[in-house]
């Protein structure tokens, strides 16, 4: 694409949050580099999110509503193939609860590689940027792949370079060009709520995809990170579900595809000293559908791509 000005589309799903819409719809509204369409999937939210979105006239948005709550997965499976189905160059994957700096875009599209992930930092400045600088399914005592963070390893975005090789991301600032998608597919909408990020990064990785993370790249969140999910409710079933997924998938040697077995057993033994049989019953639910989440969704395969127009 030298010299020809590259097509870019904004992926955004919303579920419930018409009060941080706005802040988010001015972020991209602000661009130096304004997006080419900006795709968003209202996941039935039922909010005044419609009435704020129909507000931005000054926006090229394209507005799809759910009959039903896809989830996070569901709903950037879904905008990515309305994305790659109109043509554009590059995709790229936002949360309605990031703020974009200004040159955003600009910094993103401005790097040649396949896949770029953005950097996020709080409402005051500090850095919090989860992507795994080392997300390790080779080694089976590694309960948490996640060994390295970008910011485990850098104390600011100051000290970062300017960029970072990244193992996994998160659809809050992902950047995806359309050959990608083409060689890989979709995200799995089968995951509904987490990893679906993870598990699209790892095919991209296997596939010879290196994923940068740029420092000049700058969302700011607005919610704090709270990853200590109640893992005896319902998302603590998907956050043990779909971490199985990502071991029976990817693991490259046994040990690690049969570590979801041992953190079963050890969830169950220890149950009676963590609090209740809630968490004992989820993660029980959770390798018995893990088991059926083996392969990739055949509705995110390549073959399942519209051809192009």
């Amino acid at each position: 694409m030298s010299g020809q000005r590259e097509s870019v589309a904004v992926v955004v799903v919303t579920f419930n949050r018409s009060a941080m819409l706005p802040g988010m719809l001015d972020g991209l509204a602000a661009q130096t580099r304004p997006a080419d369409a900006i795709i968003v999937i209202d996941n039935a939210s039922t909010d005044d999110t419609r009435a704020v979105l129909d507000a931005r006239t000054d926006l090229p948005l394209q507005v799809t509503t759910t009959g039903a709550n896809l989830g996070g997965a569901g709903g950037f499976h879904l905008g990515m193939l309305q994305a790659y189905d109109a043509g554009h160059d590059r995709i790229l994957l936002m949360d309605d609860d990031v703020v974009p700096a200004p040159d955003f875009l600009e910094v993103m599209v401005a790097h040649e590689g396949p896949c770029q992930m953005a950097v996020r930092e709080d409402l005051q400045g500090r850095l919090v940027e989860k992507a795994a600088v080392r997300f390790d399914l080779d080694n089976p005592l590694a309960i948490k792949p996640k060994t390295a963070s970008v910011d485990s390893t850098y104390a600011s975005r100051a000290e970062m370079p300017a960029e970072v090789l990244v193992e996994n991301v998160a659809f809050e600032g992902f950047m995806v060009r359309r050959d990608v998608i083409a060689a890989i597919g979709l995200p799995d909408p089968s995951f509904f709520i987490f990893y679906d990020d993870v598990d699209f990064a790892i095919r991209a990785r296997n596939a010879g995809y290196p994923i940068v993370c740029l420092r000049d790249a700058v969302l700011v969140r607005q919610l704090d990170f709270n990853q200590q999910h109640d893992l005896s409710s319902w998302k603590g079933f998907y956050m043990y579900r779909n971490l199985f997924v990502v071991h029976f998938r990817y693991g490259t040697n046994v040990l690690v595809r049969l570590k979801p077995w041992l953190i079963v057993l050890m969830v169950v033994l220890l149950s009676p000293l963590r609090g209740g049989r809630g968490e004992a019953a989820n993660v029980i639910k959770a390798i018995r559908s893990a088991r059926e989440m083996r392969h990739l969704d055949p509705a995110s395969s390549p073959s399942a791509l519209p051809s192009p127009r």
